[in-house]
């Protein structure tokens, strides 16, 4: 399905309407700052609201295959304020608060990029920061995020499908998992070079999915959220997005992909694996050791701290990807 967004930051996801033809990909990045742009955004592009980049006239056109929101009410669907996605987030490598990594990443520098996408594959590539923008699809796709400490957002992304990626490679059929590693620069994060600022954690951070919940269709590579390029505090130039497990799966600033027949360390089940384990699915049945998952604050137009409480879906409320887990017991494959 094609979306087309007139005058977006007015438009709800109800207001979408379909399209059969779409601008050529690389004029729309142009007008989004994500050529010749440097390090990403100059901070007065930081600052504009979604989609700021276009005049009132112009239609911006996007391809996107996948929606959320089928089981909550409209209160609940609303997107979180761009300056609150931006500005309340977990990336340890720019420090443990909330608002230490807007604070500490606003230098990060992401030219030149190289991810390199290697392992059991027939054609090994690595790809530069143009290639990231130029050589897949774009999509908008809106989805909902899930922390595991209770907290969630719905943000529209802009990216692609990591699929579209994995078979430019062409896995081996031997390939069962694939591994993520985040950029090692102590340099330029804070975190990486300082075990106290940084939570603790063993750097590079890493992660990893089952080939078949990569190749899912909901999951995605983003290099832009609200019509701009991915801020540095959300994981620029390049993050992972799978919507149905909690947030510290989608790993951020990737720098390589690995195709392999085991399944990979992760941070977070290495740091502490009798709470976070592979999987990491959104399960309201499965409480983290220190408190509920049953339900969540969604961060909407109120502050922070509102009490915008709702009940937790299964798998985030994307029934579909069930399917991927049949027959396992999701209690002790949590």
């Amino acid at each position: 399905m094609i979306f087309k967004f007139k005058n977006a930051r007015q438009e709800t996801e109800n207001q979408v309407t379909d399209e059969s033809v779409y601008r050529q990909r690389r004029e729309l990045l142009k007008k989004m700052g994500y050529f010749g742009a440097g390090s990403l955004l100059a901070s007065s592009a930081a600052n504009a609201g979604p989609l700021d980049w276009f005049s009132s006239d112009d239609e911006v056109i996007f391809k996107t295959k996948a929606l959320t929101f089928s089981k909550q009410t409209d209160d609940t669907q609303k997107q979180t304020p761009v300056e609150k996605a931006t500005s309340y987030n977990n990336f340890f490598e720019f420090g443990t608060g909330k608002s230490d990594p807007v604070k500490n990443a606003q230098e990060f520098n992401v030219d030149p990029w190289s991810l390199s996408i290697g392992g059991l594959v027939e054609k090994p590539i690595t790809l530069g920061l143009d290639d990231l923008y130029s050589s897949f699809e774009l999509e908008e796709r809106i989805y909902r995020l899930r922390c595991v400490e209770a907290w969630s957002m719905v943000i529209p992304w802009i990216g692609f499908s990591l699929a579209s990626l994995l078979k430019k490679v062409q896995p081996l059929s031997s390939a069962k998992y694939v591994a993520f590693e985040t950029l090692y620069d102590p340099k330029q994060m804070p975190g990486q070079r300082n075990r106290f600022v940084g939570g603790g954690v063993d750097y590079p951070y890493v992660e990893g999915l089952r080939i078949d919940e990569a190749m899912h269709k909901l999951t995605m590579l983003s290099v832009g959220m609200y019509g701009n390029t991915l801020p540095p505090q959300n994981g620029a130039p390049v993050r992972l997005v799978v919507p149905w497990k909690y947030g510290f799966k989608s790993i951020k600033s990737i720098v390589k992909i690995t195709l392999t027949d085991k399944m990979p360390p992760t941070t977070w089940n290495i740091l502490a694996p009798n709470e976070y384990g592979f999987y990491a699915n959104v399960n309201p049945a499965v409480d983290h050791p220190r408190w509920s998952q049953a339900r969540e604050r969604r961060i909407t137009t109120g502050g922070l701290l509102a009490q915008n409480r709702i009940d937790t879906l299964p798998f985030n409320g994307y029934d579909d990807v069930a399917r991927l887990y049949k027959g396992m017991n999701l209690k002790k494959f949590y």
